[in-house]
């Protein structure tokens, strides 16, 4: 059973996307019966992002403790507080040639490096287009380290109306790779 068991880590980077972070975190914020701790760390960039693309601040009133970006003291930043899912939501393609080449240099990339270690799940959602064979490359050596690279690519079978709606059929399919029971759409169900 995964009730209350699973301590999830969420990071954002500055690759366009917010939406999705956005998205993600009011999903987590529904599973607190999967779901025990959440820890949030943000880049810079990524708090100018979110207000330039949603027009708000709203990152600031998310119901988990928010770690600042160099806070090497956060629970998560050591192996030893059992955080056993990771996901960056944007990825940004500077955060993943960072975890790909081992350099811990920020709390996003040392909790990616621990929780690759650990050998637990760690996912990222890139969103960048069109790749380099440098982005290829990292992302294959993430993929081979055990991460799992889940492009911000919407599905549209589901039909989605609103762009919250769109974000969602990624979203959920990183909550699905990270082994926690969402309600989504699933191919061969009724359409709405």
């Amino acid at each position: 059973m995964q009730n209350q068991i699973n301590k999830v880590v969420v990071a954002v980077t500055g690759a366009s996307g917010s939406i999705y972070a956005k998205v993600l975190l009011q999903k987590l914020a529904q599973l607190n019966d999967q779901v025990k701790e959440v820890g949030l760390v943000m880049s810079n960039n990524a708090k100018d992002v979110w207000r330039f693309e949603l027009g708000n601040s709203d990152y600031e009133n998310v119901p988990f403790k928010t770690y600042q970006k160099d806070d090497f003291f956060a629970p998560f930043a050591s192996g030893s507080a059992k955080f056993n899912i990771m996901i960056i939501c944007p990825c940004s393609m500077g955060t993943l040639a960072r975890i790909a080449a081992g350099i811990s240099n920020d709390l996003t990339t040392r909790a990616a490096d621990v929780i690759l270690k650990e050998r637990r799940k760690l996912i990222l959602m890139v969103r960048d287009t069109p790749y380099s064979l440098i982005h290829l490359n990292n992302m294959k050596t993430i993929t081979e380290a055990g991460g799992i690279i889940c492009p911000a690519s919407p599905s549209f079978y589901s039909k989605p109306q609103s762009f919250e709606d769109l974000a969602a059929t990624v979203v959920d399919r990183a909550l699905d790779l990270a082994g926690l029971n969402v309600d989504a759409y699933r191919w061969g169900d009724a359409q709405k």
